[in-house]
Parts: C-alpha cells; sequence; structure tokens
C-alpha cells in the first residue's frame, strides 16, 4: 500500500497545472497517480505514491508546484488538526522513525496573513515527542503547516483560517527557475521574448530531458532555447530573421544568456534559416520540438521567395563589386507572404518525419475569442493531440499544443490544408477583434 502525499500548488495558469504534473508523472514513470480529486480551484491535492523517492522525482523539476509534502493531517482549527495527526495510521511509525533526526518548523499561508504566535503554535505539536536537535538551517527534517483562507476581496487576504494542513517536506518545486531567468536580468531580449515560467512550464510539459536534442525552429532570441537548457537538453534553433541570430553585437546575443546561467555546454547553435526551406539534413532525429511560431502581429508572416515569380526573373544574377549579390553578408533574400495555417501544417509534417515515436511537438497558437466560431486545432494523421493547454486574455488567447509522434501506423485525424481561420489574425489583432466574420 502506498503512502498519501500532499501537493501544495501555485494558483495560477491553472490550465497547464495537469498538463505538466501528468507529463512529469510519464517522464518518470509514475503510472498510479489518480486524479479523480484534482481542482483548479484548489492549490492543495492529495495523491497515493509508492514512496518518498517517487514524489521528489515527480516533483523536483515543476515549475507550478511548491512543494510536496508527506501528509500527516488536517482540520478546520488547531485542535481538529491534532485530532487528525494522531488518527493517522502511520502516526506512532513517524513518531519513531523520525524521532532522533535534526528537525525545523516551517509556515505557509495560502490568501491569508492570519496573526499568530509561531512558537506557540509549535509548542501545540509537543506530543509527537522529537528528540533531534533543532536545526534552522539544512535540518533533516522540515515540518510544515499551511493555513488556509477565504480571502476578503481579491486584494486583500483573509484573517481567519478555514483549513490546517500539516506534512513532511519532501520536495520543493522548481520555482526558484522563474526567479533565475527573469527576462528583466536577461542579457539578451526582445520585444517577442517569451516569459520564462510558461516557457519552462512548456518544456515540462513536451517532456524535454537531460542529454537528449530539441529544437526550436522559430527561436527569436532564444527563450524556449534556454527553457530546453536548464532541463539539460542539447539545444539548436533557427529563424527566418537574421538580426535575432546576429543580436547586438559579439558579446549580446543568444549564447550571452547560456553564458550567463553557466549552460554554454548545451547550446549547439542557431541558424539563420527559413523553417519551410529547411537545411537539417533529412535523417537528423529531434527528440523534442518545442517553439512559438510567428502570429504575424508585429508583421506579417512571411517565408523565402517572390510574390511575384515573374518579375524576379534574372534578378539571382545580380552583382554588387563582380561578387553575385546573393552570395554576399549583407544580402537580403526577397521573401512572400505566407499562412499561419500553412505554416503550422508545415510543422507537424516535419515533426512526423523527425521525431521518434513516442516524441513530442509543442507549440503556442494564437486564437480570437469574440470569433462565434469553433476554433480548429491543426490535425496530423501521424501525430496524437495530447495536450490543449489555454492562456486566456481579453479579446484573444494563445493555446500551448501538445503531440506525441505516433508514427505512421496510428492513421489519425488530419485537416491539413484546410482553412482553420475565416479571417488574418494579425488584421484583427490591429483593429482590436471589432471587425465581425464575413
Amino acid at each position: 500500500m502506498g503512502k498519501q502525499y500532499l501537493l501544495y500548488m501555485v494558483q495560477v495558469h491553472l490550465n497547464f497545472r495537469r498538463a505538466e504534473l501528468e507529463s512529469l508523472a510519464d517522464l518518470f514513470g509514475i503510472t498510479s497517480i489518480n486524479f479523480d480529486n484534482y481542482s483548479e480551484d484548489s492549490p492543495f491535492f492529495k495523491v497515493e505514491l509508492d514512496n518518498d523517492e517517487q514524489a521528489r522525482d515527480w516533483i523536483k523539476r515543476s515549475i507550478l508546484t511548491r512543494a510536496i509534502y508527506e501528509y500527516w493531517g488536517e482540520g478546520e482549527n488547531m485542535d481538529q488538526l491534532h485530532t487528525s495527526i494522531q488518527n493517522q495510521p502511520f502516526y506512532e511509525e513517524n513518531k519513531e522513525k523520525f524521532a532522533n533526526d535534526t528537525f525545523k518548523f516551517d509556515f505557509e499561508s495560502y490568501r491569508g496573513y492570519g496573526k499568530f504566535d509561531r512558537v506557540k503554535q509549535i509548542e501545540s505539536f509537543g506530543y509527537l515527542a522529537f528528540k533531534g536537535k533543532i536545526r534552522m538551517k539544512n535540518p533533516q527534517q522540515v515540518y510544515t503547516l499551511i493555513d488556509e483562507y477565504v480571502p476578503i476581496s481579491e486584494n486583500i487576504g483573509g484573517i481567519v483560517p478555514i483549513k490546517y494542513y500539516f506534512g513532511r517536506l519532501i520536495q520543493h518545486g522548481n520555482r526558484q527557475a522563474v526567479e533565475k531567468y527573469d527576462l528583466k536580468k536577461r542579457p539578451y531580449k526582445g520585444t517577442t521574448s517569451f516569459e520564462a515560467e510558461l516557457s519552462l512550464v512548456s518544456a515540462n510539459i513536451a517532456q524535454v530531458k537531460p542529454g537528449t536534442f530539441m529544437y526550436d525552429p522559430f527561436a527569436g532570441t532564444g527563450s524556449f532555447l534556454v527553457a530546453g537548457g536548464h532541463f539539460g537538453a542539447l539545444v539548436i534553433g533557427s529563424d527566418i530573421d537574421g538580426r535575432m541570430i546576429r543580436g547586438k553585437g559579439a558579446s549580446v546575443d543568444i549564447g550571452s544568456n547560456f553564458k550567463k546561467y553557466g549552460e554554454s555546454e548545451r547550446f549547439l547553435d542557431v541558424l539563420t534559416m527559413d523553417f519551410t526551406h529547411n537545411a537539417l539534413r533529412s535523417n537528423l532525429v529531434f527528440d523534442t520540438i518545442l517553439c512559438d511560431p510567428p502570429y504575424g502581429i508585429r508583421e506579417s508572416i512571411k517565408v523565402l521567395g517572390a510574390k511575384d515569380p515573374e518579375k524576379f526573373i534574372g534578378k539571382e544574377n545580380v552583382e554588387i563589386d563582380g561578387e553575385k549579390a546573393f552570395l554576399r553578408k549583407d544580402y537580403i533574400p526577397t521573401k512572400k507572404p505566407y499562412s499561419l495555417d500553412s505554416l503550422l501544417d508545415d510543422l507537424l509534417e516535419y515533426a512526423s518525419q523527425r521525431l521518434p515515436i513516442g516524441g513530442r511537438l509543442a507549440f503556442w497558437m494564437p486564437t480570437a475569442n469574440d470569433e462565434d466560431v469553433e476554433t480548429v486545432i491543426p490535425l496530423h494523421s501521424n501525430l496524437e493531440l495530447k495536450y490543449d493547454c489555454v492562456q486566456e486574455f481579453n479579446k484573444w488567447s494563445r493555446r500551448l499544443l501538445v503531440y506525441i509522434n505516433r508514427g505512421k501506423g496510428y492513421d489519425g485525424t488530419t485537416n491539413s490544408g484546410l482553412q482553420r481561420s475565416t479571417a488574418n489574425f494579425r488584421d484583427r489583432y490591429f483593429t482590436n477583434f471589432n471587425q465581425s466574420q464575413k
């Protein structure tokens, strides 16, 4: 029989929490987790696991989990909490098992700021009869009392707790990574740099793993490359915009971010390249493809090629100072408009060819919330759509779509080549989504 554990999660990005927890459980081969009692409305989730090692593996890289505790009890007040603890079947066993370990008490509050005599609260646990020394730094055990409140208003926390939880700390989540990779502290960033928190969450749901090969075909300033590097992958990126790749000089570019974080050995390279004219060898396999394709907001989506090929005839022979123009370093190739639907079709097809069986493709796709039509998700016959996580804004949202490559034998649904949006997203964005659909 397993042991009970308590997860204490952050109450943000609720649409992504379960996907991250499921993906990490699958990554570490943990198949016994029952999500029947999971709720987006609560930051607390009780689960049964085999042992502490399994709990540590599961949560150690979670971005949306604060910590996991060995569950010791709960109650609506302190008296009920103490009764709950003493009525647990493992109560006597735990008292004996940890009796001589060094320890300390810690406190957490969810949506409240009740004022308590913490020393008095600690003394109320005297029946545990721990004999070990109290050690505030690096104790063997940390016992945590969590109080939960109903806030007075959206911006004012509660004063009187409605629930208490008590447990032994097993593993903190990876919340410190959000601070470490904060865009404000990054040497190289741009206006389209993806926020650190959701970049890391995306990498978890995509199951980026140490020692594997991750590719971002729309790298920009490298936010997803940084996230992949944090989780130990060897990362490579490409982008059609050479300015992003070159950065702001020899010392301020994507590589400088990896140097700052001490992870340069995980950064393979970035290439100036049109994804739809991909130059990487055809038998190169990526374990994960993780990206944020261009939405066409800052400028319309473009790929290499001439909008009017007939007018372009002969221009490939233009020479400057006796050198073919297209061979010069300052050459800017001709580009033509491209639709987001076509770009996503290309991305799914590419992933079906380059991912191993079981490998994951994860990318973000924008949708307009005011459209009175169902959002049509791009599908490919070889790829299983595993997750569709939505981040809502005002009149638009973006979705993290995660696919698993099942191979040619999967024979799933496909909608490649179909127009999935009735209006250009960029046009709708700049008209504040006020134009009605025709």
